[in-house]
């Protein structure tokens, strides 16, 4: 395993609540702050985030052919398909299978991929990182640490200040404006 997807793992599977002081938060938009002190906090009981089970069955009855195929199946929209790859409006956004906070608008960038890109989570473990050994190559697949949705793969080659690029599927994200 490369060291960097160890390292990433490490991160992105870190299941320690934000503590309100904590200085990440102090560079976030009021919303994105707002979203962090008081949803996020909400959905945590006796310091661990609190996970949402479901069965297939009850997925498919919720979830339309693509975002099941995405999130529950674990596949890929087409690239330049989705309707947030070119969105810039400023606001949060969730996961589309639970609702959780995943990114700021002010973390999201243009990275020509096709797909919504992020540089970094509100909150670290509102995700969770996988390696995925799938076509031919090591990855870390991320996935929304509530409900287990798959939100697309995380690649170092993003910008500053993490170098980090989540590459997101639309499908598995909704957006809530500021």
């Amino acid at each position: 395993m490369k060291p960097f997807f160890l390292l990433l793992t490490v991160i992105a599977c870190n299941h320690t609540p934000v503590q309100k002081n904590d200085s990440s938060l102090a560079s976030q938009s009021p919303a994105a702050r707002a979203v962090s002190d008081s949803i996020v906090p909400a959905q945590y009981a006796n310091g661990k985030l609190i996970t949402l089970e479901k069965n297939n069955a009850q997925w498919e009855k919720e979830l339309n052919e693509l975002e099941y195929y995405v999130l529950r199946q674990e596949g890929t929209e087409r690239a330049f398909s989705g309707d947030l790859w070119d969105h810039h409006e400023h606001g949060t956004y969730i996961c589309r299978g639970c609702g959780l906070p995943l990114f700021a608008s002010e973390t999201k960038f243009n990275s020509g991929t096709g797909w919504p890109s992020f540089f970094k989570p509100i909150v670290p473990d509102c995700i969770r990182g996988i390696v995925d050994n799938s076509h031919g190559m090591s990855r870390l697949e991320v996935e929304c640490a509530r409900c287990g949705g798959h939100l697309g793969h995380v690649f170092n080659d993003g910008p500053a200040p993490t170098g980090l690029r989540y590459c997101m599927n639309s499908v598995s994200l909704d957006f809530v404006k500021e």
